[in-house]
């Protein structure tokens, strides 16, 4: 019980040392090690990460070990390797600037809903779909969520433009320059557009559904995000998601899936995303994601 007692006194001790200060300094930098964690399990990097780790690891064995020559090379490596990473993730740095820059803390606190943002995106899109659905012009509309689809926005135009029926008739309209790509949207705005998406390689599909459709049911494959889609050859609305196309949708069916798909699970995110459950959940899947 002494040894007990003297260390619940040491503990105490400690704890009565701490200040306010020192709470806010580690409340900043577990903040700031769970936006690295989550920018990592977006941006599908975990690989390398792990390089990096392992690097250092073997920097540290070396020394210890007093493998002078290995050590001076792994150093080396290692300053370099610095440089290179700030320009591997180049585009995630600049993404999270402009985030900061552009929305403010609000945004950088998580405080900020899409959902408001998603709605208007949603109706816009329906309303667009309506219109071209009638007049049976193709459409290819790519929501994106988690995985970030930096290589297929790279294949297009960068539009970055608030999301509007108008500017999504014009972009598909037959004689248009980017109507035979796909549109990508990110957080509630045209990135991109006129971009390429990976073809399914799923043979059980039906003969009649075209490159479109397999483009569609491809990004949905690879990624989880949601893909609306409008067939030129016979004005029906479909969406793929999770490699699965629902076709033959009405506007009503066709708004209700994507409130369910976009705001639904942003609604949830919301609501878990700052609760220690909702972060073990989220490292979790991170985990599992990387096995």
């Amino acid at each position: 019980m002494s040894v007990i007692a003297h260390y619940a006194n040491l503990c105490l001790g400690y704890i009565q040392t701490i200040k306010i200060t020192d709470v806010i300094d580690m409340a900043i930098i577990a903040y700031a090690i769970y936006r690295l964690l989550l920018l990592v399990r977006k941006s599908r990097t975990g690989q390398v990460l792990r390089g990096v780790l392992l690097l250092l690891a073997a920097l540290w064995i070396s020394y210890e070990a007093h493998l002078h020559v290995l050590s001076f090379i792994l150093s080396k490596a290692i300053e370099i390797g610095f440089l290179a990473i700030i320009v591997l993730f180049q585009p995630e740095i600049r993404r999270a600037l402009e985030q900061v820059g552009s929305r403010g803390f609000d945004r950088l606190l998580g405080r900020q809903s899409k959902v408001t943002e998603l709605e208007r995106t949603i109706t816009e899109t329906v309303d667009a779909f309506g219109t071209m659905s009638r007049d049976r012009v193709g459409a290819l509309v790519v929501f994106e969520r988690d995985t970030i689809l930096d290589d297929c926005v790279k294949s297009g135009t960068l539009v970055n433009a608030d999301i509007s029926s108008e500017l999504l008739k014009n972009i598909f309209w037959p004689k248009a320059p980017l109507h035979d790509g796909a549109v990508i949207v990110r957080s509630g705005r045209l990135l991109s557009a006129g971009c390429v998406l990976p073809l399914t390689g799923n043979n059980n599909i039906s003969r009649e559904l075209g490159t479109r459709h397999r483009a569609g049911i491809g990004v949905s494959e690879h990624s989880d995000a949601v893909v609306a889609i409008v067939s030129e050859e016979t004005g029906a609305i479909s969406v793929a998601v999770d490699g699965m196309l629902k076709r033959h949708l009405s506007l009503e069916t066709l708004e209700r899936l994507l409130r369910n798909e976009l705001i639904g699970s942003e609604a949830q995110e919301e609501k878990k995303r700052f609760t220690w459950g909702g972060l073990l959940r989220r490292r979790k899947e991170g985990d599992e994601h990387v096995e």
